[in-house]
């Protein structure tokens, strides 16, 4: 009885994203339509490349604060909770808080 009632929610919002999608498209096609009747196949290819240029530079952007992290934040932290496991007598766990919260504090001041 669940699976057929789960079967049934899983349809449903299949059906609600496939409008959510056709309303988005629609929206992309409107500002084609647009561009295309305003300033011709050349604004529209400039258009794709303005749109392309953003999007690599937001890809970009979040690549810089992802290894950022890993550098600052992550890798730091498990070394130093692993140290203060080994030369204090607290636990990994116990010791991982602080030094995650110490690398951020870093991380944050560091810009």
């Amino acid at each position: 009885m669940n699976d057929l009632r789960l079967i049934g929610q899983l349809q449903q919002y299949a059906d609600q994203a496939q409008q959510k999608a056709n309303e988005y498209s629609g929206v992309f096609g409107a500002a084609r339509q647009y561009i295309l009747e305003h300033f011709g196949a050349n604004g529209l290819i400039a258009a794709y490349i303005v749109a392309a240029v953003i999007i690599l530079v937001i890809i970009a952007k979040l690549t810089r604060i992802t290894f950022s992290t890993l550098k600052y934040l992550v890798i730091p932290s498990v070394g130093l909770a692993f140290l203060a496991s080994l030369l204090l007598p607290l636990s990994f766990a116990a010791a991982l808080p602080v030094t995650v919260t110490l690398c951020s504090l870093f991380l944050l001041f560091k810009g």
